[in-house]
């Protein structure tokens, strides 16, 4: 009867620790978080939903859907305006889209980490989807998600960062943002 009790209250005590939504266990690696320091990246507040949606949806398989992810910076600037070709008028250069892409990685890892308690539950960034503000007549949207990729391949290293990627371009984007970018990601089972 005794053990019966203490495997109870022990259950009890693992589901009280866990995070509501994805279910995040007590114990904690730190082996991303500590090459993040190492590599002197600054993740950005993690943001919330701006609309009636959910920032990440977790489906069988252990699989993470993360919504779409806008450019903020490390210091809360909204980068804006589409991204043209080289000598544009009418648009960013390259680089300023790369940058925005490279914050939304930032902001989707900054997500996870809010949400998972611990970036080493990863086990798979499978698929990353950008959506670049762009001029008629730019055509390199996926330099622009290099911005991105880069970002997730320094911070989770192959084979958990390497990842599959579509790139599309569009003349317009919710707050003139000039990247938004979702994500889905595969993370290790609860423990039970």
């Amino acid at each position: 009867m005794l053990s019966s009790i203490s495997a109870a209250a022990a259950s009890v005590g693992r589901q009280a620790i866990r995070r509501p939504m994805v279910g995040a266990s007590a114990r904690r690696f730190v082996h991303v978080e500590k090459r993040i320091k190492e590599l002197g990246i600054e993740l950005p507040p993690a943001a919330a939903p701006r609309a009636n949606y959910n920032i990440i949806c977790r489906a069988e398989g252990n699989m993470l859907y993360v919504s779409g992810h806008i450019p903020f910076t490390a210091d809360g600037t909204l980068m804006t305006g589409p991204v043209g070709p080289e000598g544009s008028v009418d648009g960013h250069p390259l680089d300023h889209g790369y940058e925005a892409a490279r914050c939304c990685g930032l902001n989707i890892v900054s997500t996870l980490k809010e949400q998972l308690g611990d970036l080493d539950r990863i086990t798979q960034v499978v698929k990353v989807f950008g959506i670049v503000n762009s001029t008629t007549d730019f055509k390199s949207q996926h330099l622009v998600m290099d911005g991105c990729s880069d970002v997730l391949m320094e911070i989770f290293d192959k084979p958990v960062g390497y990842h599959a990627r579509s790139a599309i371009g569009t003349n317009t984007l919710p707050l003139d943002i000039s990247v938004e970018v979702e994500a889905i990601v595969q993370i290790k089972p609860d423990e039970e």
